[in-house]
């Protein structure tokens, strides 16, 4: 499957800066990628339609079992927001039992350096998974 391409449901406010999360899910075989995608979409459109959202992408590797997510927010506040809104809650409890790996990884960048290169998001999930696994320091240097 392509990368979802990043889309900007909410302008940014030039001069601010912005939250950035990147994540790396692994499920645990082939027969739970499907119900992991087609989660993945419910989620999806979830953010299109999120207050504080600034932009996310997504890039599905169903072979390899693999999905990276990448979203920039307008505050921690409304990352969190999402996080435990509706439907992405119940989706991440539901998926919990296929997953493999997990990684985390937020920092902080200036609005006007959006969209995010998934080059730099994979440089910095790879960090974090040598480092082992969530960042928690959402106000990391960009």
């Amino acid at each position: 499957m392509p990368t979802l391409p990043w889309t900007a449901p909410n302008p940014a406010t030039p001069g601010t800066s912005a939250i950035v999360m990147a994540s790396r899910f692994e499920v645990r075989s082939l027969s739970d990628v499907p119900r992991f995608f087609a989660r993945s979409m419910t989620v999806w459109r979830q953010l299109r339609r999120s207050p504080g959202a600034l932009g996310g992408s997504l890039i599905a590797r169903p072979l390899r079992r693999t999905f990276y997510t990448l979203s920039a927010w307008e505050s921690r506040e409304a990352l969190d927001a999402f996080a435990a809104a509706e439907p992405h809650r119940s989706v991440m409890r539901g998926l919990r039992g296929t997953m493999r790996e997990s990684t985390f990884t937020f920092w902080q960048t200036p609005v006007e350096q959006l969209p995010i290169s998934w080059a730099d998001a994979h440089g910095r999930l790879d960090a974090q998974r040598a480092a082992g696994g969530v960042d928690g320091d959402a106000a990391g240097t960009s």
